[in-house]
């Protein structure tokens, strides 16, 4: 293991002049979750100093304004699967956080820095990529904000600066009557890493007819994005199991028109296509998904 220094700022604005500092290579340690393996496999010291933001309270709220919620990016998954406001707003994303690793680690591991490691298995991205998130980063530069879905390039790439700390998500709460699920394929049913996994919002309006439905699967793309294509074949039509399952196979069209033919793809088509399918019917159909 490499030698390095360690810091602990009292406040966000100390924490970004040490992350300016050019006489420092420095690194954020918030849940230290992927860090500390990182910290036994890496061939060379590539930083100097840590610098330990995880108890910081500016990156650790969680609240409600007006429709909008915000979530710090030090706050544990622990803490947002167990917040009443994330459970009301965002059923899915409590169920995303709960899905974790073990409980050591989702009492560690943060919202944050699940997204800003950009693992393709990262278990919060479909949900907040579905929810429309925004991620807000600061710098002593300035600040700005750009959609979950725009940060994550591929895997393990985003487009925060080294100088950078993502300060906090925000999204709209989905609207009245909104049903949302979330499906995890793994080895095993525990501390399991996503194979693939399966983000859907939904809604239906008097009459019966899709007037929203927004399809994110996770772990099958290089990048977690909306499946917009398939979402199109269902929206403003009435709900039928044929629909849904069309819906799923185009799922599964559009995941082999961004990765082609690999080696995974014969079990990989089959399995999107059933989560796609299951995930739709809880929504739109079984009453087994989470009303928001």
């Amino acid at each position: 293991m490499s030698r390095f220094s360690y810091i602990r700022p009292n406040s966000l604005t100390e924490a970004l002049e040490l992350l300016a500092d050019p006489s420092c290579r420095s690194k954020l340690l918030a849940g230290g979750t992927e860090l500390l393996v990182f910290l036994h496999h890496q061939e060379g010291p590539q930083y100097d100093r840590l610098i330990d933001i995880s108890r910081l309270d500016e990156l650790k709220t969680i609240q409600r304004s007006g429709d909008i919620i915000t979530l710090g990016g030090a706050a544990t998954f622990t803490e947002v699967e167990h917040s009443p406001l994330v459970a009301g707003a965002a059923p899915f994303l409590v169920a995303a956080c709960h899905s974790v690793g073990s409980l050591q680690i989702r009492n560690q591991g943060t919202l944050g820095g699940n997204v800003v490691n950009a693992a393709a298995c990262a278990d919060s991205l479909p949900a907040l990529v579905c929810l429309g998130a925004e991620a807000h980063l600061a710098s002593c530069r300035g600040q700005r904000s750009l959609p979950v879905e725009e940060l994550v390039l591929r895997p393990n790439r985003t487009q925060l600066e080294p100088d950078e700390i993502l300060t906090h998500f925000t999204f709209p709460i989905p609207p009245q009557g909104a049903q949302t699920a979330f499906i995890k394929l793994g080895r095993r049913n525990a501390q399991s890493i996503s194979r693939l996994s399966m983000a859907v919002l939904g809604r239906l309006d008097g009459a019966g007819r899709v007037d929203l439905v927004r399809i994110t699967p996770g772990a099958a793309t290089p990048r977690t994005t909306r499946f917009t294509a398939a979402e199109d074949l269902l929206l403003g039509q009435p709900v039928s199991a044929a629909g849904l399952a069309a819906a799923a196979h185009k799922t599964a069209e559009i995941m082999l028109s961004i990765t082609g033919q690999r080696w995974s793809t014969e079990y990989k088509e089959k399995a999107i296509v059933a989560l796609a399918e299951q995930a739709l019917q809880r929504v739109f159909l079984d009453g087994q998904a989470n009303p928001v």
